[in-house]
């Protein structure tokens, strides 16, 4: 049988350890004038005009992230009214009122752990255990989004496991998912953090420590 869910970006699921995980998230803001999309669970990075846009490049990149995506709030320039959405349209797709910042809403913690579907077959369970502890980046849809829902379409590129240390993701483990079971179909949910973090001691890529085995 196929897998229900197959790319649904990186949903925030706890954190490493024992810490108390309260899903939070910090407010950042968006420049009013940024035309990008930037979608639910979607990852973004912080800029040096002090504002957070899209991943660094369609596959994650290697720009430290400052978390994912969880929702935005802005204030309509035609109605002056509050607006609420799970994702940022882009400027152009949008009425805003400039004279009130653009809010989004970061889950941010380094110590994240979210779940992310693969985009391709793992063949079996003994396989992608093989993968756990190794590296991944995210397939061609970091991306990209859905404006129907607003959540993002990122995926994990199974193409890509390695102990490479440049790559964003840390594959931690394998949910324990019924209905998204099927190891020889893509959107497997795995567990993973952000390989290197804005908001880390050190988020520099290569001072990240390698997996032991090759994975995949």
């Amino acid at each position: 049988m196929a897998n229900q869910e197959t790319a649904y970006g990186l949903r925030p699921i706890g954190l490493v350890g024992s810490a108390v995980n309260s899903t939070g998230v910090t407010e950042y803001e968006i420049a009013s004038n940024n035309t990008n999309a930037l979608y639910q669970y979607g990852i973004v990075v912080p800029t040096s005009g002090g504002v957070i846009d899209q991943a660094g490049a369609t596959d994650g990149g290697t720009t430290p992230a400052l978390g994912v995506l969880m929702g935005v709030e802005y204030v309509d320039s035609s109605s002056k009214k509050t607006v609420f959405k799970n994702y940022w349209p882009g400027s152009n797709n949008v009425s805003v009122d400039s004279n009130f910042k653009i809010k989004a809403f970061v889950a941010d913690n380094p110590n994240q752990l979210f779940q992310v579907a693969s985009d391709a077959t793992l063949t079996d369970r003994a396989t992608a255990l093989t993968a756990v502890f190794a590296n991944a980046s995210l397939g061609t849809s970091a991306r990209g989004g859905s404006t129907d829902t607003g959540n993002s379409t990122a995926a994990l590129g199974v193409s890509t496991i390695a102990t490479t240390a440049t790559l964003s993701l840390r594959i931690m483990g394998i949910m324990d998912d019924a209905a998204n079971s099927d190891y020889a179909a893509a959107g497997i949910p795995l567990i993973v953090r952000l390989n290197a973090h804005h908001n880390a001691t050190s988020a520099r890529f290569d001072s990240q420590t390698t997996a032991t085995t090759t994975g995949i």
